[in-house]
């Protein structure tokens, strides 16, 4: 016999895939990541060598430098802005759509739990995330070493780094699990701001700023000393640790505890926050 905690899981389940929209932006990703293909197949090689022009009078350059490994970590830089900004616009759109619509005053009155309603929200919206970023992991290796192939993976990170193929493909796949909880903490913060501004268009544009904002404060690196690691901008780009020579496992593993720990506060805010306001 199934749990309410489940029936309402595969209720949120059951709607979240219902909604156009959810359809619309996993095309939206599958869409970008054949654009950025053809881009690379068509203009690649003269983008490569204008980027690598000054780097040849003093380097000899041996292999394809244009292959999968450096479109998959094209697609990872999709992680600074495109893949959260779709995220929230699904995440948030799962409260804002019942609220608009009336229905979310229709489950109330089943006298169903407040906590329990919208913690299944929190929680769906953390699954599809990631499940989210598995299938842009899983779609951009497959497309980009099927028409690109394997080789070396070079990348500017402080310096200029190069990782053999092996290597690169392990450090790549790290990058999309760190990523992950970057994608999360946005989800979870676009559904807290639809539970406070319960309207799908401000959500929207309060959640593209926070983004903005966030990115912003990551390129300026306020404050000074070790607790700048503290502000939650800070850790979003955890993932591009797994690109320095000496990967830095440590302040891996504290940056991804401390996103968790954002995560779970916003969460717990927002749960807070829905069972204490009126529905209107």
């Amino acid at each position: 016999m199934m749990t309410n905690n489940t029936v309402l899981s595969r209720t949120e389940w059951f709607k979240l895939f219902r909604q156009s929209r959810t359809w619309y932006a996993l095309g939206a990703l599958l869409l970008l990541q054949v654009i950025l293909l053809l881009n690379a197949w068509y203009q690649g090689e003269s983008i490569l060598n204008m980027l690598l022009e000054n780097l040849k009078q003093s380097f000899h350059f041996q292999g394809e430098l244009l292959n999968g490994h450096l479109l998959v970590y094209i697609v990872l830089n999709t992680m600074w802005f495109h893949l959260p900004l779709i995220l929230m616009i699904v995440v948030s759109g799962m409260l804002t759509t019942e609220i608009e619509t009336g229905t979310l005053r229709t489950v109330m009155m089943t006298g169903i739990s407040r906590k329990r309603f919208i913690r299944s929200k929190f929680l769906v919206a953390v699954v599809f995330t990631l499940v989210t970023v598995l299938l842009v992991a899983i779609t951009s290796g497959v497309l980009s070493y099927l028409f690109f192939g394997f080789g070396d993976l070079f990348v500017f990170h402080g310096a200029l780094n190069f990782f053999e193929s092996e290597d690169a493909f392990f450090r790549l796949a790290m990058a999309f699990v760190a990523g992950a909880f970057s994608m999360v903490f946005f989800s979870v913060c676009s559904l807290l701001l639809a539970v406070i501004f319960r309207e799908t268009v401000k959500t929207w544009i309060v959640a593209a700023f926070f983004l903005i904002v966030c990115n912003l404060l990551l390129q300026m690196q306020p404050g000074e000393g070790w607790w700048k690691s503290l502000f939650f901008f800070n850790l979003n780009d955890t993932w591009q640790l797994f690109f320095q020579y000496e990967i830095p496992w440590e302040q891996i593993l504290i940056n991804l505890a401390m996103l968790i720990g954002y995560a779970v506060a916003v969460s717990l805010i927002g749960i807070w926050w829905f069972s204490k306001n009126d529905i209107e």
